[in-house]
């Protein structure tokens, strides 16, 4: 795993793995970001954006969001994957309309990552 960088075996793309997320996934957020996450058994970690039309009907600010929030993920993985004791499917959600700098986004970012670890950890029993 390369430190700094979000290659494609990383990226969530499987519709499989997507619907399992939604339907038997766990949920943490940190305003106004959402994470829902499901443990797996095997392979890597696996992130996936999504920033929803609800907030930003044009394409280009949602495209524009969902780029900061892979962002911010690449830049602070390591937060997350030091923490960790086994591989999850993650999706991570924009969820305001409020136009927030990325400076401000990657500090929410932060605290995301610290909440699951932390919610991890104590209900590390739940995974195993």
């Amino acid at each position: 795993m390369k430190q700094f960088g979000y290659p494609k075996t990383e990226r969530l793309k499987s519709r499989k793995a997507i619907e399992i997320l939604f339907t038997k996934g766990k949920s943490v957020g940190v305003y106004p970001l959402r994470m829902v996450f499901v443990p797996k058994t095997e392979g890597e970690t696996k992130v996936g954006v999504s920033v929803s039309k609800k907030y930003f009907k044009k394409a280009v600010d949602r495209n524009y969001y969902k780029r900061v929030l892979r962002e911010t993920y690449r830049q602070n993985k390591q937060l997350l994957h030091t923490q960790l004791n086994q591989p999850f499917d993650v999706m991570l959600f924009y969820q305001t309309k409020d136009t927030l700098l990325f400076e401000e986004i990657n500090q929410k970012m932060i605290l995301l990552f610290q909440k699951f670890s932390k919610n991890s950890l104590e209900n590390n029993k739940l995974y195993e």
